[in-house]
């Protein structure tokens, strides 16, 4: 049995009914910044300890902290928990700079806790398949791919009294995760070098919001990205959309509700059509935390401390897809100019 506390109640909600699915974690602590929002999540999942305090909380007595704060302050939140002898189980993206990459690095190499990094499209169903076709060779060695995130969420950059958040001021294409954390999990590779380009600010002037940045990227093993991302648009649904073209063949999500994933394989010739929840756990909670993403991933994370064993997304997975946009946002302030992005091993 695993004790957890959940700092930020917004997003960390899920976090906190995941106890209710998974027998072998136990929900000790919450932490809000509205201390009356924590006390009444603490009554009603039975959590021992209510927070607003946040160095408060590290303090308490559990196993792993999750940090599900605004992305301003996971790293300042990840270090003190990690320093404190937790393991931490991080919102994404990782870091908001360069700087907070290392200081973060800095703080899992010294901490005797293990750092996860929960990016949940890595346990969408279409990624998990993807995952295994990839690896059994059906679609070859992938050389090209594109993936896309873009989403209104002008409704998040604006608080209670309408004034612009840190969601606004945050250039698009920093928010990638969602889309090179499963490409790169897939490939088993990394992203070595970028040129970006951004809109500008055309959508929300008030806001002063960037409307969309698009990146080109190299891996270190030769495959070419694009990389879009939008969260200041006038679009309706919202999209993730990877598409991967290999030597034997192309894989690729749907584009709209109605569509479908799909697939082409050399010799064969027609599409195929792919089930959208191949994993039985799935199975009747198709509802629940992105279709049931989350459960899978703190699956994944717990049976990693069970068996002492690297966690599933570690610190240089986590920093594999979050500096590339870090590093695609510098290069789009020069108008495109490539950059080079290092490897966080070597540091």
């Amino acid at each position: 049995m695993f004790t957890m506390g959940v700092a930020g109640l917004r997003r960390g909600m899920c976090f906190v009914e995941l106890t209710r699915h998974l027998p072998d974690l136990e929900l000790v602590a919450v932490c809000e910044q509205k201390k009356a929002v924590a006390e009444d999540i603490a009554k009603r999942y039975a959590a021992k300890y209510a927070f607003s305090d946040y160095d408060e909380f590290v303090k308490a007595d559990f196993d792993i902290a999750v940090v599900a704060t605004p992305l301003p302050f996971h790293v300042e939140h990840c270090v003190k928990a990690l320093d404190a002898g937790k393991h931490v189980v991080s919102e994404v993206p990782a870091a908001n700079s360069l700087e907070q990459c290392r200081l973060l690095l800095e703080a899992v190499r010294r901490s005797k806790g293990r750092y996860f990094f929960a990016e949940n499209m890595n346990y969408f169903p279409f990624v998990l398949q993807w995952k295994k076709m990839v690896d059994d060779g059906m679609i070859g060695k992938v050389f090209y791919a594109e993936v896309e995130y873009v989403h209104d969420c002008r409704g998040l950059m604006r608080d209670a009294d309408g004034k612009p958040t840190w969601r606004a001021s945050m250039p698009p294409i920093q928010y990638c995760t969602h889309s090179l954390g499963p490409l790169l999990w897939i490939l088993r590779d990394r992203c070595v070098s970028v040129s970006a380009l951004h809109t500008g600010v055309n959508v929300a002037p008030e806001l002063g919001a960037i409307d969309m940045e698009v990146a080109i990227l190299k891996t270190a093993n030769g495959a070419v990205v694009k990389l879009l991302c939008g969260f200041s648009v006038e679009r309706e649904p919202p999209i993730h959309w990877h598409c991967l073209y290999g030597t034997k063949g192309v894989l690729e999500t749907k584009r709209c509700g109605w569509d479908k994933h799909k697939g082409y394989f050399s010799g064969i010739p027609h599409l195929h059509d792919f089930v959208e929840f191949p994993e039985p756990v799935l199975r009747g909670i198709g509802g629940f935390g992105h279709g049931g993403a989350e459960i899978l991933m703190m699956k994944d994370f717990l049976r990693s401390l069970v068996e002492n064993t690297r966690p599933p997304f570690d610190i240089y997975d986590a920093l594999d897809c979050t500096m590339p946009g870090l590093y695609a946002h510098e290069s789009a302030k020069t108008g495109g100019q490539p950059v080079a992005i290092p490897d966080p091993r070597t540091w």
